[in-house]
């Protein structure tokens, strides 16, 4: 089961995770999203477990949850640079809309 896996890699909003043939990228703002389609993600190209949100004009979304890297094609480092930019994404994004929260 995905949370029993081990994590190789935490930062504030994701994790990387060590499955049996991927590097599994969780985001962790999407945690509690239920999973509706697994799919190949449209930026990184990579299956990924997709999930809906839907905005103020009730317009539904798919965001991804979660990502999986094959080991064969990826290693940590790669798969950490996607995930620091993640990071640096949704940082920038509180900073912005919550400049009081530290």
């Amino acid at each position: 089961m995905l949370l029993d896996l081990p994590v190789l890699k935490k930062g504030s909003f994701y994790y990387i995770k060590d499955g049996d043939s991927d590097l599994i990228m969780e985001d962790k703002t999407k945690r509690g999203l239920t999973i509706k389609e697994t799919s190949i993600d449209e930026k990184l190209k990579v299956k990924a477990d997709k999930g809906m949100i839907h905005d103020m004009d009730g317009i539904g979304h798919w965001v991804p949850i979660r990502w999986y890297f094959s080991k064969e094609e990826f290693d940590l480092d790669k798969v950490s640079e996607y995930a620091e930019a993640m990071e640096k994404k949704y940082t920038e994004l509180r900073e912005l809309t919550c400049p009081d929260d530290d």
